[in-house]
C-alpha cells in the first residue's frame, strides 16, 4: 500500500523523530510543501495521503481516484471538504489528544509570563538595575499571586479540562463555557458573556467552526475587565485580530498571548505585530519533539486500523 506523506518539514526538520513505525505499514514516500499539482504527480497511485496543512478541495481529491485514506498530522481538520471526502469516498481521519499535554504548558507558560514578569527582570538585571538599586529586592515590573484569580476556559475538552487542572493546582477559581455541557462537572459551566465578564485570564480551547470564527472581538472584548488577559491556542481565526489589537492598544484589557494567527505565517501587516502587552509564538504550542513523536505513534495508529478495516478517529 503506498502511503505519501506531505508536509514533512512541518513535523520534522532535524532528523529527530523516529519514523520506523510508520514505515512499517506500506511504500512511503516523504515530501515537503507541495502544490495541488505536485501533489496530484506524487500521490497519483497513492491510496494514503498524510498531511499536516494541506488544504484539500474537492478539486484536488477528485483528481486522486485511488485515494482512500486522508491522515491528519492534526487533530484539527478545517483544512479539509470533509462533505467532499465523504462523497468521493475518502475517510478522514485525525490525531486527537497527541498535544494536549504541551498546549497545556504552553498556556501556563504565557500565564506565568504575565504574572511573574520573568523575561522583564532578567533584562532588567542584565542591564545592571539590580546592581545600582538601593534596596535588597528591585521589583518595578508587575507581579501577580495565581491564587484566587479566575481562569475562564472556553472549550472544556480534552486540552481545556488539563489547563484548568493546572489552574487549579495553582489555586485559581476556575470556570467553563463549552458547547456540550458536562454532567456533573467539576468546573462551574457559564454562558460565555459571563466567561468574558468574568475571567481575569482567558484561555481558548475550540476548533475552528462557523460557530466559533471570530468568537473573541470588539463585543466580546468589551465585556472583559481591564486587568484581563486573554490566551489563545486553539486557531487564529477565532479571534478577530483587529480587534484585540484595539482592545489592547487602547488598554481595555492587560495583555493577550497567541501562538495561532488567522494567517501563518505572520503577515507584515498583522495588526497585532506591534499592539501593547501582546505575546506571539509562532505556533509552537504543539511542537515538542516528544509530542511530536507522539503524534507520528498517533497517525501510524490510525493508518494500522484502517488497514486492519476498523478505522479509527475519524472525523466525516
Amino acid at each position: 500500500m503506498k502511503i505519501v506523506a506531505l508536509d514533512h518539514c512541518t513535523v520534522e526538520r532535524e532528523r529527530e523523530i523516529d519514523w520506523s513505525e510508520l514505515l512499517a505499514l506500506g511504500e512511503v514516500e516523504f515530501y515537503d510543501l507541495l502544490t495541488d499539482s505536485e501533489v496530484i504527480e506524487a500521490a497519483a497511485d497513492a491510496e494514503i495521503i498524510i498531511a499536516n496543512k494541506k488544504v484539500f478541495t474537492r478539486e484536488l481529491m477528485s483528481a486522486l481516484p485511488k485515494l482512500k485514506l486522508i491522515c491528519l498530522f492534526a487533530t484539527g481538520y478545517n483544512n479539509i471538504d470533509i462533505e467532499a471526502a465523504r462523497e468521493l469516498g475518502i475517510t478522514v481521519s485525525n490525531a486527537p489528544g497527541y498535544s494536549t499535554d504541551f498546549v497545556s504548558q504552553t498556556v501556563m507558560s504565557f500565564i506565568l509570563s504575565f504574572t511573574n514578569s520573568v523575561a522583564e527582570y532578567n533584562k532588567d538585571v542584565h542591564e545592571d538595575k539590580w546592581i545600582k538599586s538601593k534596596t535588597f529586592s528591585f521589583f518595578t515590573n508587575p507581579l501577580i499571586e495565581l491564587s484566587g484569580k479566575t481562569l475562564g476556559i472556553f472549550g472544556l475538552g480534552a486540552i481545556g479540562k488539563r489547563v484548568a487542572s493546572l489552574g487549579e493546582a495553582f489555586g485559581m477559581n476556575v470556570i467553563a463555557s463549552t458547547r456540550t455541557i458536562p454532567q456533573n462537572s467539576r468546573y462551574e459551566i457559564v454562558s460565555k458573556e459571563e466567561l468574558f465578564s468574568r475571567s481575569d485570564f482567558l484561555s481558548i480551547h475550540c476548533p475552528l467552526t462557523p460557530e466559533t470564527a471570530g468568537l473573541v472581538n470588539r463585543e466580546t472584548l468589551s465585556l472583559m475587565k481591564p486587568t484581563a488577559y486573554l490566551i489563545n491556542t486553539s486557531r487564529g481565526g477565532a479571534v478577530i485580530e483587529k480587534d484585540l489589537a484595539e482592545a489592547l492598544n487602547e488598554g481595555r484589557i492587560a495583555g493577550a498571548a497567541v501562538d495561532v494567527l488567522s494567517q501563518e505565517p505572520m503577515k507584515e501587516d498583522n495588526p497585532l505585530r506591534y499592539a501593547k502587552n501582546c505575546i506571539i509564538t509562532p505556533h509552537i504550542a504543539w511542537a515538542a519533539r516528544e509530542t511530536r513523536q507522539r503524534l507520528v505513534g498517533l497517525v501510524s495508529e490510525n493508518i494500522r486500523a484502517f488497514q486492519s478495516g476498523k478505522a479509527q478517529n475519524v472525523v466525516n
